[in-house]
């Protein structure tokens, strides 16, 4: 990150995600969790890694503002904004509006391979870094009867897909290509780059 950071630096992640804030301590930061609240819908058109890098990005640079609303350079916080889609034939899979609409997500994964993007976002006082990590996930085939159940536990109804690689869904993925850690939601590797000029202060 241009600049570098001084030994102030607090990291802040910008999201509610029990996931992204177990991988985020799994991976040694110390941080604090400061969730942002902004609208995720979809723009019309918009391509799938545009929206995820936009919306982790509105995630950081809200969180950022508020943070700092009445502080004078803000220097001292790093804000980590992340946000994580399931696409499938370029379609947007966002988190199911209700069981009916996790079944039919459920139903389109059914033996196929989708794509699973996290757009990664870090605002200081000096800059904004975003980037995108993509990994391919291989489902096999499901029944009714294995949706139906599946929807049953609840566990599709806060994830995008419709689905949790670190839960029961295991069972259906034999294998994937790339990051794991992004598929849960939120790519260790790609964090630890993007933060690495200020990592001896966090």
């Amino acid at each position: 990150m241009p600049g570098g950071c001084h030994n102030a630096n607090m990291l802040i992640l910008a999201s509610a995600s029990p996931r992204r804030r177990e991988l985020l301590a799994q991976a040694g930061f110390a941080f604090q969790v400061h969730p942002a609240h902004i609208p995720e819908d979809p723009r019309p058109g918009e391509e799938p890694v545009a929206y995820v890098t936009r919306l982790a990005r509105e995630k950081a640079e809200v969180t950022f503002a508020r943070l700092n609303a009445g502080n004078d350079p803000g220097e001292d916080i790093i804000v980590l904004g992340a946000d994580t889609t399931v696409t499938l034939d370029n379609q947007i899979l966002g988190k199911p509006e209700d069981a009916a609409d996790a079944a039919r997500m459920l139903r389109m994964l059914s033996g196929r391979s989708h794509r699973v993007i996290t757009g990664v976002a870090v605002v200081t006082a000096k800059s904004t870094e975003v980037a995108a990590e993509v990994t391919a996930v291989r489902f096999l085939t499901l029944s009714d009867a294995e949706i139906e159940a599946y929807v049953a536990t609840g566990e599709p109804m806060d994830k995008a897909g419709a689905y949790g690689i670190q839960g029961r869904a295991a069972r259906w993925i034999p294998r994937i290509e790339g990051c794991y850690f992004n598929v849960v939601g939120l790519p260790l590797a790609l964090v630890a780059s993007l933060l690495e000029g200020c990592q001896g202060a966090i």
